[in-house]
């Protein structure tokens, strides 16, 4: 049995996918969801679906029975008063049901930085969960992904009307990237494969070494316009998180990762992985993806 939680999210549904697309895949699968009614009805009728958070002791209890992989994220919450307290809410739960009922291989979304990333907000949390998750000697592959493509699609709006894409980076320096369907692929192909042992992270870094204003040019060749990129402060992204609601936390652990993405470049550092882990380029996800979204 493989538990997902978070199947309606932009990960969590790309590894449901491609679970429920592995011709000999002949084990359950059963979902966490807050709210089933957004699974599609094709994948409420293939899935055993446990209504709630997998933040909730009885809830994930109840999923993991007779379970023996899951594969994990934690979901963002902006309102959130501590970004630690909101990882361990997940964290120690999960800790609790891989002791007790025998879990034996947890694959989770975290993030490239490990060993290098201080003070790195988000990011940090992240790399923490790892570890409280590996100390109780569960077989573990964490996913490390960098920039997630998808992060542009809040961007439809300026890129359409301005011609602009805002960013916490250097122009001119590396910023690798990774789209969510890859992680999601990767997710399930490890979820699907029970002989692996030990705990490794697994980087999904995609083919391309383009900065954001390689990026930029890239974005304007597929929608035939001019598209700029425009450097932000992680001050003025922290000001825009708590205008649009976010608790002080949660902004500041932004502006922390931002700050640390920009002076330690861990983003910037790892080779293009092999196209086995991470196949989809920059361009085709801006042909596939990103041109249909700024067209509606």
């Amino acid at each position: 049995m493989i538990v997902v939680t978070t199947p309606t999210g932009q990960i969590g549904r790309e590894v449901l996918n491609g679970l429920l697309a592995a011709p000999d895949h002949t084990g359950g699968i059963r979902v966490i969801a807050r709210d089933p009614d957004r699974l599609p009805a094709r994948v409420r009728e293939r899935v055993e679906v446990v209504r709630g958070s997998h933040a909730d002791p009885a809830t994930l209890k109840e999923a993991c029975e007779g379970a023996d992989r899951v594969f994990w994220l934690v979901p963002p919450s902006n309102q959130v008063p501590s970004i630690e307290g909101h990882f361990r809410a997940f964290t120690d739960p999960l800790r609790e049901v891989i002791a007790d009922q025998g879990i034996a291989r947890v694959v989770s979304v975290s993030t490239l930085g490990r060993g290098v990333a201080k003070n790195a907000g988000l990011i940090s949390a992240s790399l923490a969960m790892d570890e409280g998750i590996m100390a109780t000697g569960v077989h573990y592959r964490a996913l490390c992904p960098p920039f997630l493509m998808e992060n542009l699609l809040r961007q439809t709006e300026p890129i359409r009307t301005a011609g602009v894409i805002s960013l916490s980076a250097e122009e001119d320096r590396v910023l690798r990237t990774c789209a969510t369907r890859d992680i999601g692929a990767e997710a399930a192909r490890l979820l699907l494969d029970a002989t692996w042992t030990g705990q490794a992270d697994v980087p999904t870094v995609g083919p391309d070494d383009l900065s954001p204003a390689g990026m930029a040019a890239v974005i304007g060749e597929v929608l035939g316009r001019t598209v700029r990129m425009q450097r932000s402060t992680s001050a003025e992204d922290k000001a825009m998180m708590l205008r649009y609601g976010a608790s002080e936390a949660w902004a500041q652990g932004l502006a922390d990762m931002v700050d640390a993405l920009d002076e330690q470049g861990f983003y910037g550092a790892v080779a293009p992985s092999t196209p086995d882990v991470a196949p989809t380029g920059f361009r085709q996800w801006c042909e596939e993806v990103l041109r249909p979204a700024v067209a509606r």
